[in-house]
């Protein structure tokens, strides 16, 4: 129950929206069988209450959009099937609207519940433990092996000092108590979305049939998007080149050698939104290379467009790492050899650190990026990718990251 709360202010929402949207639609047609109505109505509102307790009871599972869908619709099925045989009278364009209602707004509660633990936390003491602690929310560190567990309900420890002989008892204990014991690494990720880099390792890539399944269906799903958006691409692409054009004659495109999919170099296309002659590097806050009205075509992200092009031609998919410069990577990759693991994907125009970290002018700031860049590589799945598209949104509607 402690759990099913977490769901309680999507849950009345959903319930709420569902039963305007039902009886705007029902009465608007002539309708006043209220009867028919309150029951079709308190039909649906199962489906929110049994979607979030199904839910909760799987705090750990991989894919919350997915699961969350399955059953919002499923469930929505069922209660349709059962107003059907019972023979109640139901509105079904009412019921078409009210799907994805429902739909959107379990799914988003159950990222929502999927990222956020909530439980009572305490960190086993080891050698990082103070640094650990001030990255994760001032978590109390207990004094030993034979520390009172109090009220926890989840320790975390770390995976390489903890599975030994002093601690071994104090891991059974937990087990027999139902205490749940989870590595900091892996707090640090649901809570962060991000990877410690220092204790990560390639090994760590162990991917799942369902991920291997998406790898491989990923670039058709890359050329399939390019080719539907095109409609809607191209004629702003056109739009932004003849601005461009109008503002400082050719060329409005500019190409950059970036670092790609195994370290290979390719050449990346973008819109030129700096004055001819304007040198290289990373842009900053107010810089004045950049031209009139550039900004906003920035902020949008639609000097992007050209990079629909080199997702064509394989150099790219629509969300991966970023491509760096080459003097990018070389300068990363001294300070932290596992940069160059960013390349065992394809990049893509946008991503999980562009979403989540933003911006990047230092090599502090990229290297912060490679956590976020790592977790994604680990991690890559169809409701990840579906999270990056959702963020990038609000990320070009608020501007955010955007010099």
């Amino acid at each position: 129950m402690r759990e099913l709360r977490s769901f309680v202010g999507p849950i009345a929402v959903t319930i709420g929206l569902q039963a305007l949207i039902y009886v705007v639609i029902t009465t608007r047609s002539g309708r006043n069988d209220w009867d028919n109505i309150l029951g079709a109505i308190g039909a649906l509102t199962c489906v929110p209450v049994l979607s979030a307790a199904i839910l909760s009871a799987f705090r750990r599972h991989e894919a919350p959009v997915v699961a969350a869908s399955i059953v919002s619709i499923g469930l929505f099925s069922v209660a349709v099937s059962v107003l059907s045989a019972l023979r109640v009278p139901v509105s079904y364009l009412a019921l078409l609207w009210c799907l994805p209602v429902v739909l959107a707004i379990i799914v988003y509660a159950n990222i929502r519940f999927h990222r956020r633990l909530s439980a009572r936390i305490v960190l086993a003491p080891f050698g990082r433990a103070a640094d650990v602690v001030h990255e994760l929310d001032e978590i109390p560190i207990l004094s030993g092996p034979n520390a009172d567990l109090g009220d926890a309900e989840i320790v975390l420890i770390d995976p390489h000092e903890h599975h030994s002989g002093p601690w071994s008892t104090f891991l059974a204990n937990c087990y027999f108590g139902g205490v749940e014991i989870m590595p900091w690494t892996r707090y640090l990720e649901v809570r962060r979305g991000r990877l410690d880099i220092t204790s990560f390792d390639i090994t760590h890539l162990n991917y799942s049939p369902s991920q291997l399944l998406y790898a491989r269906l990923k670039r058709g799903l890359d050329i399939l998007g390019v080719i539907v958006t095109l409609p809607i691409t191209l004629p702003m692409a056109a739009l932004v080149a003849l601005f461009l054009f109008l503002l400082d004659g050719n060329p409005v495109i500019f190409v950059q050698i970036r670092r790609g999919f195994g370290g290979h170099r390719f050449r990346m296309y973008k819109f030129r939104t700096m004055y001819k002659g304007s040198s290289g590097g990373s842009t900053s806050l107010g810089d004045t290379r950049i031209m009139p009205g550039c900004r906003l075509i920035r902020k949008l992200r639609f000097d992007e467009l050209p990079q629909l092009f080199n997702i064509l031609r394989g150099d790219m998919s629509l969300i991966g790492p970023r491509p760096v410069a080459e003097y990018v990577a070389r300068t990363s990759e001294q300070a932290e050899p596992k940069y160059t693991l960013r390349s065992l994907v394809l990049p893509g125009i946008t991503g999980w650190a562009q979403v989540t970290s933003g911006y990047a002018a230092t090599t502090d700031e990229e290297l912060q990026k490679l956590s976020y860049d790592l977790y994604y590589i680990k991690h890559l799945s169809f409701d990840l990718d579906l999270l990056v598209l959702f963020k990038t949104v609000r990320t070009v509607l608020l501007g955010a990251g955007a010099r």
